[in-house]
């Protein structure tokens, strides 16, 4: 029986950004993230300071079905407009930067 080799740390192959550059999904991988993640902190938000979901859609002055749509992780139709209007509604301010 032969003994596994001792691999050599540091790199393997590219990383998962260059994968996904290399796939041309890149910016579309990274868009629905950030999506995912502005989503769930203004669920968290939400949750935190027991606002409901009738309450923000009238802070943001807009609909329920709007709202979910902000809401779903899955729905990347949501505007700039729309997402610092939710931000405003929870006290918060939208912050984005091109690095």
């Amino acid at each position: 029986m032969t003994k596994p080799s001792k691999r050599s740390k540091g790199k393997v192959g590219s990383s998962f950004d260059e994968f996904l550059k290399e796939g041309g999904i890149y910016e579309e991988v990274t868009a629905r993230a950030i999506k995912r993640v502005l989503a769930r902190q203004l669920a968290d938000l939400m949750r935190r300071e027991d606002i409901s979901k009738t309450e923000l859609a009238s802070r943001m002055k807009t609909s329920r079905a709007q709202l979910d749509r902000l809401l779903d992780p899955e729905n990347e139709s949501v505007t700039l407009g729309t997402l610092a209007r939710a931000a405003q509604a929870v006290g918060r301010n939208l912050r984005m930067e091109l690095v």
